[in-house]
Protein backbone atom coordinates (compact mmCIF):
# COMPACT_ATOMS: atom_id res chain seq x y z
CA UNK A 1 0.00 0.00 0.00
CA UNK A 2 1.14 3.44 -0.55
CA UNK A 3 0.67 6.36 1.91
CA UNK A 4 -0.99 9.52 0.34
CA UNK A 5 0.67 12.55 1.26
CA UNK A 6 -1.76 15.34 2.29
CA UNK A 7 -2.23 17.98 -0.68
CA UNK A 8 -2.19 21.83 0.30
CA UNK A 9 -5.39 23.51 -0.33
CA UNK A 10 -4.81 27.43 -1.17
CA UNK A 11 -6.86 29.45 1.28
CA UNK A 12 -7.72 31.75 -1.83
CA UNK A 13 -9.63 28.90 -3.86
CA UNK A 14 -8.76 25.42 -5.32
CA UNK A 15 -8.55 27.03 -8.45
CA UNK A 16 -6.03 29.53 -8.03
CA UNK A 17 -3.32 28.27 -10.34
CA UNK A 18 -5.63 29.01 -13.59
CA UNK A 19 -5.90 32.80 -12.58
CA UNK A 20 -2.00 32.33 -11.66
CA UNK A 21 -1.17 30.63 -15.46
CA UNK A 22 -2.51 34.53 -16.95
CA UNK A 23 0.76 36.02 -14.98
CA UNK A 24 2.83 33.51 -15.25
CA UNK A 25 2.53 34.09 -19.45
CA UNK A 26 2.64 38.08 -18.74
CA UNK A 27 5.65 37.75 -17.04
CA UNK A 28 7.49 36.07 -19.63
CA UNK A 29 6.34 38.40 -22.13
CA UNK A 30 3.39 36.32 -23.71
CA UNK A 31 0.76 39.15 -23.42
CA UNK A 32 -1.53 37.92 -26.31
CA UNK A 33 -1.39 34.17 -24.92
CA UNK A 34 -1.89 35.86 -21.57
CA UNK A 35 -5.42 37.75 -22.66
CA UNK A 36 -6.54 34.44 -23.83
CA UNK A 37 -6.10 32.65 -20.92
CA UNK A 38 -7.29 35.31 -18.80
CA UNK A 39 -11.05 34.93 -20.99
CA UNK A 40 -10.65 31.31 -19.86
CA UNK A 41 -9.60 31.69 -16.63
CA UNK A 42 -12.57 34.01 -15.77
CA UNK A 43 -15.18 32.05 -17.97
CA UNK A 44 -14.21 29.34 -15.23
CA UNK A 45 -14.24 31.17 -12.16
CA UNK A 46 -18.00 32.89 -13.00
CA UNK A 47 -19.22 29.41 -13.30
CA UNK A 48 -17.53 28.07 -10.40
CA UNK A 49 -18.24 31.56 -8.30
CA UNK A 50 -14.76 31.34 -7.34
CA UNK A 51 -13.99 35.33 -6.36
CA UNK A 52 -10.08 35.12 -5.70
CA UNK A 53 -10.02 33.41 -9.14
CA UNK A 54 -11.55 36.09 -10.79
CA UNK A 55 -9.76 38.68 -9.52
CA UNK A 56 -6.18 37.31 -9.91
CA UNK A 57 -7.17 36.45 -13.95
CA UNK A 58 -8.50 40.17 -13.74
CA UNK A 59 -4.88 41.33 -12.52
CA UNK A 60 -3.43 39.12 -14.99
CA UNK A 61 -5.39 40.95 -18.19
CA UNK A 62 -4.43 44.22 -16.36
CA UNK A 63 -0.98 43.31 -16.91
CA UNK A 64 -1.28 42.43 -20.36
CA UNK A 65 -2.94 45.33 -21.54
CA UNK A 66 -0.49 47.71 -20.03
CA UNK A 67 2.06 45.62 -21.29
CA UNK A 68 -0.16 45.86 -24.91
CA UNK A 69 -0.17 49.67 -24.39
CA UNK A 70 -4.11 49.42 -23.90
CA UNK A 71 -3.75 51.56 -20.80
CA UNK A 72 -7.57 52.57 -20.63
CA UNK A 73 -8.70 49.55 -20.75
CA UNK A 74 -6.35 48.40 -17.90
CA UNK A 75 -7.23 51.55 -15.68
CA UNK A 76 -10.23 50.22 -15.49
CA UNK A 77 -9.65 46.98 -14.37
CA UNK A 78 -6.83 48.67 -11.78
CA UNK A 79 -9.83 51.25 -10.57
CA UNK A 80 -11.90 47.84 -9.85
CA UNK A 81 -8.71 46.04 -7.97
CA UNK A 82 -7.97 48.76 -5.85
CA UNK A 83 -11.51 49.63 -4.71
CA UNK A 84 -11.84 46.04 -3.70
CA UNK A 85 -8.70 45.88 -2.01
CA UNK A 86 -9.26 48.84 -0.06
CA UNK A 87 -9.71 48.00 3.84
CA UNK A 88 -10.24 44.07 2.64
CA UNK A 89 -7.36 41.61 3.13
CA UNK A 90 -3.70 42.49 3.34
CA UNK A 91 -1.91 45.52 3.53
CA UNK A 92 0.47 44.68 1.43
CA UNK A 93 -2.01 43.52 -1.47
CA UNK A 94 -3.68 46.75 -0.79
CA UNK A 95 -0.46 48.48 -1.30
CA UNK A 96 0.11 46.53 -4.76
CA UNK A 97 -3.59 47.36 -6.06
CA UNK A 98 -2.90 51.20 -5.29
CA UNK A 99 0.77 51.39 -7.39
CA UNK A 100 -0.29 49.34 -10.43
CA UNK A 101 -3.26 52.20 -10.20
CA UNK A 102 -0.89 55.10 -10.06
CA UNK A 103 1.70 53.55 -12.60
CA UNK A 104 -1.83 53.64 -15.42
CA UNK A 105 -2.75 57.40 -13.99
CA UNK A 106 1.01 58.11 -14.90
CA UNK A 107 1.36 56.78 -17.78
CA UNK A 108 -1.83 58.13 -19.03
CA UNK A 109 -0.45 62.18 -18.05
CA UNK A 110 -2.71 62.05 -14.88
CA UNK A 111 0.44 62.66 -13.00
CA UNK A 112 -1.28 64.27 -9.64
CA UNK A 113 -3.32 61.40 -9.00
CA UNK A 114 -1.09 59.10 -9.82
CA UNK A 115 1.64 60.35 -6.98
CA UNK A 116 -1.85 60.65 -4.46
CA UNK A 117 -2.05 56.56 -5.29
CA UNK A 118 2.06 55.76 -5.05
CA UNK A 119 1.80 57.77 -1.85
CA UNK A 120 -0.65 55.73 -0.27
CA UNK A 121 0.96 52.63 -1.67
CA UNK A 122 4.49 53.48 -0.05
CA UNK A 123 3.02 54.60 3.61
CA UNK A 124 1.26 50.83 3.47
CA UNK A 125 3.98 48.89 2.96
CA UNK A 126 5.85 50.89 5.88
CA UNK A 127 2.87 49.15 7.60
CA UNK A 128 3.33 45.26 6.31
CA UNK A 129 5.36 42.35 7.24
CA UNK A 130 8.28 42.10 5.11
CA UNK A 131 9.58 38.94 3.15
CA UNK A 132 6.26 37.43 1.55
CA UNK A 133 5.23 36.95 -1.55
CA UNK A 134 2.96 39.40 -0.98
CA UNK A 135 5.63 42.13 -0.07
CA UNK A 136 7.46 41.81 -2.66
CA UNK A 137 4.99 41.70 -5.09
CA UNK A 138 3.77 45.14 -4.08
CA UNK A 139 7.34 46.21 -3.85
CA UNK A 140 7.71 45.38 -7.49
CA UNK A 141 3.99 47.66 -8.55
CA UNK A 142 5.93 50.58 -6.62
CA UNK A 143 9.01 50.28 -8.49
CA UNK A 144 6.84 50.05 -11.89
CA UNK A 145 4.77 53.40 -10.70
CA UNK A 146 8.01 55.44 -9.23
CA UNK A 147 9.62 54.63 -12.84
CA UNK A 148 6.86 55.67 -14.81
CA UNK A 149 7.06 58.95 -12.99
CA UNK A 150 10.84 59.16 -13.53
CA UNK A 151 11.63 58.55 -9.83
CA UNK A 152 14.23 56.01 -10.63
CA UNK A 153 15.80 56.32 -7.38
CA UNK A 154 13.11 55.27 -5.58
CA UNK A 155 12.24 52.42 -8.51
CA UNK A 156 15.79 51.22 -7.53
CA UNK A 157 15.18 51.10 -4.06
CA UNK A 158 12.60 48.96 -4.99
CA UNK A 159 14.15 46.60 -6.73
CA UNK A 160 17.16 46.42 -4.41
CA UNK A 161 14.72 45.36 -1.88
CA UNK A 162 12.44 43.24 -3.78
CA UNK A 163 16.07 41.36 -4.37
CA UNK A 164 16.65 40.52 -1.05
CA UNK A 165 13.21 39.09 -0.99
CA UNK A 166 13.63 35.48 0.83
CA UNK A 167 10.19 34.01 0.80
CA UNK A 168 10.05 34.28 -3.37
CA UNK A 169 10.43 31.07 -5.77
CA UNK A 170 12.31 31.49 -9.41
CA UNK A 171 9.68 32.69 -11.62
CA UNK A 172 8.46 35.71 -9.82
CA UNK A 173 12.36 36.52 -8.78
CA UNK A 174 13.25 36.49 -12.27
CA UNK A 175 10.12 38.75 -12.96
CA UNK A 176 11.65 41.32 -10.46
CA UNK A 177 14.96 41.00 -12.37
CA UNK A 178 13.56 41.89 -15.18
CA UNK A 179 12.07 44.73 -14.15
CA UNK A 180 15.43 46.09 -12.55
CA UNK A 181 17.40 45.94 -15.92
CA UNK A 182 14.05 47.62 -17.74
CA UNK A 183 14.41 50.55 -15.32
CA UNK A 184 18.32 50.66 -15.53
CA UNK A 185 18.55 51.25 -19.31
CA UNK A 186 15.63 53.58 -19.09
CA UNK A 187 17.64 55.45 -16.32
CA UNK A 188 20.81 55.27 -18.36
CA UNK A 189 19.48 56.57 -21.75
CA UNK A 190 18.00 59.72 -20.09
CA UNK A 191 21.36 60.04 -18.08
CA UNK A 192 23.15 59.98 -21.63
CA UNK A 193 20.30 62.84 -22.76
CA UNK A 194 21.07 65.29 -20.14
CA UNK A 195 25.24 65.12 -20.28
CA UNK A 196 25.77 62.62 -17.82
CA UNK A 197 27.75 60.06 -19.44
CA UNK A 198 29.63 58.68 -16.34
CA UNK A 199 26.30 58.12 -14.53
CA UNK A 200 24.84 56.43 -17.81
CA UNK A 201 27.30 54.17 -17.90
CA UNK A 202 27.40 52.62 -15.06
CA UNK A 203 23.46 51.80 -15.26
CA UNK A 204 23.36 50.54 -18.45
CA UNK A 205 26.42 48.27 -17.81
CA UNK A 206 24.17 47.17 -14.47
CA UNK A 207 22.20 46.38 -16.34
CA UNK A 208 23.71 44.24 -18.77
CA UNK A 209 25.03 42.40 -16.01
CA UNK A 210 21.62 41.74 -14.67
CA UNK A 211 20.50 40.79 -17.93
CA UNK A 212 23.37 38.24 -19.02
CA UNK A 213 22.52 36.34 -16.06
CA UNK A 214 18.89 36.51 -16.34
CA UNK A 215 19.24 35.16 -20.12
CA UNK A 216 21.23 32.48 -18.92
CA UNK A 217 18.58 30.96 -16.82
CA UNK A 218 15.64 31.93 -19.44
CA UNK A 219 16.95 31.95 -23.07
CA UNK A 220 13.40 32.37 -24.38
CA UNK A 221 11.75 35.11 -22.97
CA UNK A 222 11.65 37.64 -25.26
CA UNK A 223 11.41 40.61 -23.13
CA UNK A 224 14.89 39.78 -21.96
CA UNK A 225 16.11 39.43 -25.58
CA UNK A 226 15.36 42.70 -26.38
CA UNK A 227 16.28 44.16 -23.65
CA UNK A 228 19.60 42.84 -23.55
CA UNK A 229 20.22 43.35 -27.02
CA UNK A 230 19.71 47.29 -26.19
CA UNK A 231 22.22 47.41 -23.16
CA UNK A 232 24.34 45.92 -25.32
CA UNK A 233 24.39 48.37 -28.08
CA UNK A 234 24.76 51.08 -25.60
CA UNK A 235 27.73 49.88 -24.34
CA UNK A 236 29.44 49.45 -27.56
CA UNK A 237 28.94 45.64 -27.94
CA UNK A 238 26.94 46.32 -31.45
CA UNK A 239 27.50 42.85 -33.31
CA UNK A 240 25.94 40.87 -30.43
CA UNK A 241 23.33 43.38 -29.91
CA UNK A 242 22.72 42.69 -33.98
CA UNK A 243 23.03 38.72 -33.72
CA UNK A 244 20.27 38.87 -31.27
CA UNK A 245 18.14 41.44 -33.32
CA UNK A 246 18.61 39.19 -36.30
CA UNK A 247 16.81 36.09 -33.85
CA UNK A 248 14.11 37.78 -32.37
CA UNK A 249 12.98 41.21 -34.05
CA UNK A 250 11.03 39.48 -37.14
CA UNK A 251 9.25 37.44 -34.98
CA UNK A 252 8.20 39.46 -32.27
CA UNK A 253 6.87 42.05 -34.72
CA UNK A 254 4.52 39.02 -36.61
CA UNK A 255 3.06 38.44 -32.90
CA UNK A 256 2.46 41.35 -31.77
CA UNK A 257 4.45 42.36 -29.36
CA UNK A 258 4.78 45.83 -29.87
CA UNK A 259 6.73 46.91 -26.81
CA UNK A 260 9.46 44.41 -27.65
CA UNK A 261 9.55 44.82 -30.99
CA UNK A 262 10.40 48.66 -30.78
CA UNK A 263 13.05 47.78 -28.21
CA UNK A 264 14.61 45.74 -30.74
CA UNK A 265 14.18 48.57 -33.54
CA UNK A 266 16.44 50.98 -30.87
CA UNK A 267 18.88 48.41 -30.11
CA UNK A 268 19.61 48.00 -34.36
CA UNK A 269 19.23 51.84 -34.70
CA UNK A 270 22.20 51.69 -32.19
CA UNK A 271 23.90 49.17 -33.22
CA UNK A 272 24.08 50.85 -36.67
CA UNK A 273 25.18 53.99 -35.81
CA UNK A 274 28.15 52.48 -33.66
CA UNK A 275 28.88 50.53 -37.16
CA UNK A 276 28.51 54.07 -38.57
CA UNK A 277 25.43 52.52 -40.70
CA UNK A 278 23.65 56.36 -39.95
CA UNK A 279 20.71 56.01 -42.63
CA UNK A 280 20.28 52.35 -41.72
CA UNK A 281 20.01 53.75 -38.10
CA UNK A 282 17.93 56.29 -39.15
CA UNK A 283 15.42 53.64 -40.43
CA UNK A 284 15.74 51.91 -37.07
CA UNK A 285 14.63 54.74 -35.03
CA UNK A 286 11.72 55.79 -37.34
CA UNK A 287 10.70 52.14 -36.81
CA UNK A 288 10.99 52.13 -33.09
CA UNK A 289 9.40 55.48 -33.52
CA UNK A 290 6.27 54.29 -34.92
CA UNK A 291 5.95 51.78 -32.52
CA UNK A 292 6.16 54.29 -29.32
CA UNK A 293 3.09 54.32 -27.35
CA UNK A 294 4.11 56.79 -24.65
CA UNK A 295 5.51 60.14 -24.31
CA UNK A 296 8.87 58.79 -22.21
CA UNK A 297 9.13 56.39 -25.29
CA UNK A 298 8.71 58.80 -28.25
CA UNK A 299 11.10 61.61 -26.15
CA UNK A 300 13.89 58.60 -26.18
CA UNK A 301 13.48 58.13 -29.97
CA UNK A 302 13.61 61.96 -30.86
CA UNK A 303 16.30 62.49 -29.30
CA UNK A 304 18.37 59.51 -31.25
CA UNK A 305 16.90 61.07 -34.47
CA UNK A 306 17.80 64.37 -33.58
CA UNK A 307 21.06 63.50 -32.81
CA UNK A 308 21.53 61.39 -35.72
CA UNK A 309 20.45 64.02 -38.15
CA UNK A 310 22.85 66.47 -36.65
CA UNK A 311 25.45 63.91 -37.49
CA UNK A 312 24.37 63.57 -40.77
CA UNK A 313 23.73 66.58 -41.94
CA UNK A 314 25.27 69.28 -39.58
CA UNK A 315 23.74 72.64 -40.55
CA UNK A 316 22.14 75.48 -38.80
CA UNK A 317 18.58 73.81 -39.12
CA UNK A 318 19.74 70.53 -37.32
CA UNK A 319 21.75 72.52 -34.51
CA UNK A 320 18.86 74.49 -33.45
CA UNK A 321 16.17 71.50 -33.50
CA UNK A 322 18.91 69.10 -31.69
CA UNK A 323 19.18 72.39 -29.21
CA UNK A 324 15.57 72.83 -28.77
CA UNK A 325 14.90 69.12 -28.24
CA UNK A 326 17.72 69.34 -25.48
CA UNK A 327 15.73 72.19 -23.59
CA UNK A 328 12.70 70.15 -23.51
CA UNK A 329 14.84 67.42 -22.04
CA UNK A 330 16.53 69.55 -19.48
CA UNK A 331 13.11 70.61 -18.38
CA UNK A 332 11.40 67.30 -18.20
CA UNK A 333 14.36 66.16 -16.08
CA UNK A 334 13.97 69.26 -13.84
CA UNK A 335 10.29 68.31 -13.45
CA UNK A 336 11.57 64.97 -11.19
CA UNK A 337 12.61 67.37 -8.54
CA UNK A 338 9.03 68.62 -8.31
CA UNK A 339 7.55 65.24 -8.58
CA UNK A 340 9.90 64.16 -5.79
CA UNK A 341 8.42 67.40 -3.57
CA UNK A 342 4.66 66.37 -4.35
CA UNK A 343 5.29 62.50 -3.85
CA UNK A 344 6.68 63.68 -0.22
CA UNK A 345 3.95 66.30 0.90
CA UNK A 346 1.35 63.56 -0.36
CA UNK A 347 3.24 60.20 1.43
CA UNK A 348 2.45 62.55 4.39
CA UNK A 349 -0.94 63.15 4.03
CA UNK A 350 -1.46 59.42 3.02
CA UNK A 351 0.43 58.87 6.51
CA UNK A 352 -2.14 60.77 8.60
CA UNK A 353 -4.98 58.96 6.43
CA UNK A 354 -3.50 55.74 7.46
CA UNK A 355 -2.66 56.48 10.82
CA UNK A 356 -6.42 57.17 11.53
CA UNK A 357 -7.46 54.07 9.71
CA UNK A 358 -5.29 51.84 11.41
CA UNK A 359 -6.43 53.65 14.83
CA UNK A 360 -10.32 53.19 14.00
CA UNK A 361 -9.11 49.37 12.55
CA UNK A 362 -7.26 48.37 15.93
CA UNK A 363 -10.65 49.39 18.19
CA UNK A 364 -12.72 47.33 16.22
CA UNK A 365 -9.82 43.92 15.50
CA UNK A 366 -9.10 41.13 17.24
CA UNK A 367 -5.34 41.35 18.62
CA UNK A 368 -4.98 37.66 17.54
CA UNK A 369 -6.00 36.93 14.08
CA UNK A 370 -6.64 40.45 12.82
CA UNK A 371 -10.42 40.29 12.21
CA UNK A 372 -13.26 42.32 12.98
CA UNK A 373 -13.82 41.87 17.20
CA UNK A 374 -17.02 41.61 19.28
CA UNK A 375 -17.65 45.27 18.42
CA UNK A 376 -17.51 44.94 14.90
CA UNK A 377 -19.90 42.19 15.18
CA UNK A 378 -22.84 43.99 16.93
CA UNK A 379 -22.08 46.78 14.43
CA UNK A 380 -22.67 45.11 11.74
CA UNK A 381 -25.57 43.14 13.35
CA UNK A 382 -27.01 46.66 14.31
CA UNK A 383 -26.55 47.88 10.15
CA UNK A 384 -28.24 44.81 8.35
CA UNK A 385 -29.77 45.27 4.55
CA UNK A 386 -31.46 43.21 2.27
CA UNK A 387 -29.22 40.23 0.99
CA UNK A 388 -26.71 40.21 3.61
CA UNK A 389 -26.28 36.29 5.01
CA UNK A 390 -24.74 36.04 8.12
CA UNK A 391 -22.88 32.67 8.71
CA UNK A 392 -21.83 31.25 12.60
CA UNK A 393 -18.82 29.48 12.05
CA UNK A 394 -17.13 27.26 15.53
CA UNK A 395 -14.25 25.26 15.80
CA UNK A 396 -14.75 21.91 16.67
CA UNK A 397 -13.48 20.89 19.63
CA UNK A 398 -11.35 23.44 20.42
CA UNK A 399 -10.75 23.03 23.97
CA UNK A 400 -9.59 19.87 23.26
CA UNK A 401 -6.90 20.92 20.65
CA UNK A 402 -5.51 23.39 23.05
CA UNK A 403 -5.44 20.30 25.95
CA UNK A 404 -3.97 17.75 23.26
CA UNK A 405 -1.40 20.55 21.44
CA UNK A 406 -1.14 23.51 23.06
CA UNK A 407 -2.61 27.44 23.23
CA UNK A 408 0.44 27.73 20.98
CA UNK A 409 -0.97 25.53 18.36
CA UNK A 410 -4.34 26.85 19.13
CA UNK A 411 -3.75 30.19 18.34
CA UNK A 412 -2.31 28.77 14.67
CA UNK A 413 -5.40 26.97 14.34
CA UNK A 414 -7.73 30.37 14.96
CA UNK A 415 -5.04 32.50 12.43
CA UNK A 416 -4.87 29.93 10.09
CA UNK A 417 -9.11 29.52 10.21
CA UNK A 418 -9.14 33.56 10.58
CA UNK A 419 -7.37 33.95 7.19
CA UNK A 420 -9.49 31.68 5.08
CA UNK A 421 -12.36 33.29 6.29
CA UNK A 422 -11.10 36.35 5.24
CA UNK A 423 -9.87 35.24 2.28
CA UNK A 424 -13.51 34.32 1.38
CA UNK A 425 -14.89 38.12 1.78
CA UNK A 426 -15.39 40.77 -0.88
CA UNK A 427 -15.40 44.26 -0.69
CA UNK A 428 -18.32 45.27 1.78
CA UNK A 429 -17.96 41.69 3.48
CA UNK A 430 -16.46 41.39 7.00
CA UNK A 431 -14.86 38.12 8.53
CA UNK A 432 -15.19 38.56 12.59
CA UNK A 433 -13.56 36.59 15.94
CA UNK A 434 -16.48 37.52 18.36
CA UNK A 435 -15.53 35.24 20.84
CA UNK A 436 -12.87 32.09 21.70
CA UNK A 437 -13.41 30.09 18.75
CA UNK A 438 -16.19 31.49 17.48
CA UNK A 439 -16.56 33.11 13.84
CA UNK A 440 -19.07 34.81 11.58
CA UNK A 441 -19.18 35.81 8.54
CA UNK A 442 -21.25 38.86 6.78
CA UNK A 443 -21.64 38.16 3.16
CA UNK A 444 -24.16 39.79 0.45
CA UNK A 445 -25.38 36.99 -0.79
CA UNK A 446 -28.56 34.98 -0.86
CA UNK A 447 -29.12 31.52 0.96
CA UNK A 448 -27.76 29.47 -2.11
CA UNK A 449 -24.38 31.80 -2.66
CA UNK A 450 -23.85 31.74 1.15
CA UNK A 451 -23.92 27.77 1.51
CA UNK A 452 -21.71 27.29 -1.80
CA UNK A 453 -19.04 29.99 0.09
CA UNK A 454 -19.47 28.13 3.83
CA UNK A 455 -19.04 24.89 2.17
CA UNK A 456 -16.00 25.70 0.06
CA UNK A 457 -14.77 27.11 3.51
CA UNK A 458 -15.50 24.23 5.71
CA UNK A 459 -13.85 22.32 2.93
CA UNK A 460 -10.05 24.25 2.30
CA UNK A 461 -10.34 23.58 6.44
CA UNK A 462 -10.61 20.04 6.26
CA UNK A 463 -7.91 19.66 3.69
CA UNK A 464 -5.46 22.00 4.65
CA UNK A 465 -2.15 20.59 5.72
CA UNK A 466 -2.70 21.02 9.24
CA UNK A 467 0.63 18.87 10.08
CA UNK A 468 3.13 21.79 9.42
CA UNK A 469 1.47 22.99 12.63
CA UNK A 470 1.31 19.76 14.73
CA UNK A 471 1.66 16.18 13.33
CA UNK A 472 -1.98 14.77 13.67
CA UNK A 473 -3.84 17.26 14.04
CA UNK A 474 -7.16 17.64 12.43
CA UNK A 475 -9.46 20.66 12.13
CA UNK A 476 -13.57 21.04 11.46
CA UNK A 477 -15.82 23.69 11.56
CA UNK A 478 -19.42 23.80 12.47
CA UNK A 479 -21.47 26.44 10.65
CA UNK A 480 -24.86 27.57 10.72
CA UNK A 481 -26.37 29.83 7.72
CA UNK A 482 -29.22 32.38 7.66
CA UNK A 483 -30.19 35.20 5.68
CA UNK A 484 -32.13 38.83 6.75
CA UNK A 485 -35.38 39.28 5.52
CA UNK A 486 -37.60 42.69 6.15
CA UNK A 487 -39.18 43.07 9.35
CA UNK A 488 -35.65 40.75 10.89
CA UNK A 489 -33.21 42.65 13.80
CA UNK A 490 -29.91 41.82 14.29
CA UNK A 491 -30.76 39.49 17.29
CA UNK A 492 -33.47 37.97 15.43
CA UNK A 493 -31.01 36.71 12.81
CA UNK A 494 -28.37 35.85 14.69
CA UNK A 495 -30.89 33.64 16.74
CA UNK A 496 -31.63 32.13 13.56
CA UNK A 497 -28.18 31.19 12.43
CA UNK A 498 -26.91 30.05 15.98
CA UNK A 499 -29.81 27.32 16.22
CA UNK A 500 -28.66 26.77 12.49
CA UNK A 501 -25.11 26.32 14.54
CA UNK A 502 -26.29 24.14 17.23
CA UNK A 503 -28.39 21.68 14.68
CA UNK A 504 -24.72 21.59 12.83
CA UNK A 505 -23.62 20.60 16.06
CA UNK A 506 -25.68 18.07 17.17
CA UNK A 507 -25.74 15.75 13.44
CA UNK A 508 -21.89 15.13 14.21
CA UNK A 509 -20.08 18.72 13.19
CA UNK A 510 -17.90 19.09 10.20
CA UNK A 511 -21.13 20.42 8.77
CA UNK A 512 -22.90 23.50 7.30
CA UNK A 513 -26.53 23.58 8.48
CA UNK A 514 -29.08 26.48 7.02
Amino acid sequence: MTSRLPVPVDPYGVFTDLGRGVHDRTMNGHHREALRLADEAEAVAAILGDRQVAMVARQGRMYALLALGRLNEALVIAHELAERRQGTGPRASAAKAQADLAELLIRLGRVDEGLHWLARATAALETTPRGSLRYFSALCSVGDAAQAADLYELADDCARQAADALAVDDLFRSAGQLQHAEMLLEWGLRLEQVGRADEAWLRLNRSVAILTAYRQRHPDTPLGAALLALGLARTGRAREALELVDRSLLPLREAGQIHEARLLHLAHGSALRHLGDLAGAHREFVAAEQLAEQTGQRLIIHHELATLAAARTPGEATTTMLAALQQQVSHLWRQRLDRRLMLQQARRRAELELAREMAEGVAASDALTGLGNRRTFDQRLGALRHGTALILVDVDRFKTINDTYSHGVGDGVLTAVAEILSSHCRRGETAVRFGGDEFALFLHADLTAATVIAQRIRRVVVRWNWNDLAPGLRVTLSMGAAVYTEGMTGADLFDRADHQLYAAKRQGRDRLVA
